[in-house]
């Protein structure tokens, strides 16, 4: 049975991801600021577990955190006529300060490209100052119409790194390794969740890039969410802000940079991906709480030996599983389990007077709701037990992923098979037409081609909206 106050899935996919936002207490509306949310205490913990992931493997690679202004001068975003188009209808510019109109206009940044452009003109002279690998955690902003919590705000969080390499080969590489040994690592380890790499086509790359790299999930209704991205910009912000440096022989070249990023709508993924009628589901790695532990006690005669029952239990668990001990007097334990099902937490343990005697505890799974994820467990090597069930856990809800993406990932050989397709999940198809043909099926279908596939099959086949011979296949579907 669903959970009150959430909509089914299967009902309106909608409603139910708009539902799990409110009721596992993630985020709020900010109505009186336009397209914004506030993230609630739940929401932010989530958010931070996803930071401290994802900064880790960021700086294992070398880079190093900074800092860049939020104004960006206007003018700064005329500078590349390709960025300055693919970004206009987003921004939202400043024109007073002080009670006085601005000599020139300040855009809040929508990305900083250009910002850190301009500084990496003035701090890269030599060769020797390569490669220049800077990451910033930041906000920005995009003046989106149509907003949905943590998916498409106006203002949303998010990490982006800017690197200044030599060569076109050390910034595809740089572009690449991000891709791979940083955001597909972590969606794919940390947050339970397949993806496919792969590269944007001209029209889906980002405004004045020279290649753009993408990792694709697949959600629960089938559609597709673009969970990170990797541009390597080629030469083009380089020659806009005149980023040189002078070579080995004596002779200024251009700089070649990237940039890539992911944001806070990966909360949304996880919600979208892991979740079901009776609340959110937090992969264990990424859970701020992992185990929950519910003392259940009728008077101050049970209380006593139950809590330090449980005192003894959870001694050894600080510094190897993340904890709370829910002991409010003034909730009922159903009022308990119901709220961190809610709000997802992996594992609830629950300790009563009975448990005390027979020296166990009842052990329930999130993963599996109701009976059939509960089992009472002998007290005695329960950190062990616990830990192992926590992996088991991380494991269960990547292989879960992965057999739904592969069960709603069909292969076309034909436009009408991509039509069906689409409806139902992902479409994989031989591909040899243009930018206006994929426009015209975007409008016709609602799908975009999410990427073109790193791993291609390598022999040919008929495009199916064209009918050329290729040996390039890419991946359809509907997006958020």
């Amino acid at each position: 049975m669903p959970k009150e106050g959430i909509t089914p899935r299967a009902e309106d996919y909608s409603q139910w991801y708009l539902d799990i936002v409110r009721n596992a207490d993630l985020a709020d509306y900010a109505e009186v600021v336009r397209g914004c949310i506030v993230f609630k205490p739940t929401g932010y913990a989530i958010w931070e577990a996803i930071q401290r992931g994802l900064d880790e493997r960021i700086k294992e690679t070398g880079h190093v955190n900074a800092y860049f202004p939020l104004l960006i001068p206007k003018s700064f975003l005329m500078r590349e006529a390709e960025h300055v188009e693919g970004f206009a209808p987003e921004v939202a510019e400043v024109t007073r300060g002080g009670g006085e109109e601005l000599a020139e206009p300040y855009v809040v940044r929508p990305t900083s490209e250009t910002i850190i452009g301009y500084f990496y003109a003035k701090w890269v002279r030599s060769w020797r100052d390569l490669p220049l690998l800077i990451n910033q955690w930041a906000n920005v902003m995009r003046w989106e119409m149509r907003t949905r919590p943590f998916l498409r705000t106006a203002e949303f969080l998010w990490q982006e790194g800017h690197t200044v390499h030599a060569t076109e080969a050390e910034a595809e590489r740089e572009t690449l390794m991000i891709l791979h040994d940083v955001y597909a690592d972590f969606v794919e380890k940390e947050m339970a969740l397949p993806v496919i790499r792969g590269l944007k086509t001209e029209k889906e790359k980002f405004p004045g890039a020279l290649r753009s790299y993408c990792i694709e999930a697949m959600m629960q209704d089938g559609r597709a969410l673009q969970a990170g991205t990797s541009h390597n910009l080629g030469q083009n912000f380089a020659r806009a802000f005149d980023i040189t440096f002078t070579d080995q022989h004596n002779t200024v070249q251009h700089a070649w940079t990237t940039s890539w990023g992911v944001s806070t709508r990966l909360i949304g993924a996880l919600i979208m991906a892991h979740s079901d009628d009776e609340g959110l589901v937090v992969p264990p790695r990424l859970a701020p709480i992992q185990v929950v532990v519910v003392p259940i006690h009728k008077n101050d005669a049970e209380r006593g030996p139950v809590m330090e029952a449980v005192a003894r239990i959870t001694a050894s668990w600080k510094g190897r599983i993340r904890f709370k001990i829910d002991d409010r007097d003034n909730q009922t334990p159903g009022y308990k389990y119901n709220e961190w099902e809610l709000k997802g937490v992996p594992v609830r343990v629950e300790v009563g007077p009975k448990d005390v005697e027979k020296g166990t505890v009842a052990v329930a799974r999130r993963d599996i709701p109701g009976r059939a994820g509960k089992s009472f467990v002998a007290q005695e090597g329960l950190s062990e037990r616990i830990e192992a069930l926590l992996d088991e856990i991380q494991q269960g809800l990547y292989q879960r992923a992965l057999r739904f993406q592969q069960e709603h990932t069909f292969a076309a050989a034909t436009y009408d098979e991509l039509k069906a397709g689409v409806e139902r999940g992902f479409v994989r198809c031989y591909w040899d037409g243009s930018s206006d043909d994929e426009k015209r099926i975007q409008d016709e279908t609602r799908a975009t081609i999410r990427c073109i596939p790193l791993d291609q099959p390598g022999v040919a086949g008929s495009c199916i909206y064209t009918g050329r011979q290729t040996t390039q296949q890419v991946i359809f579907a509907r997006a958020y």
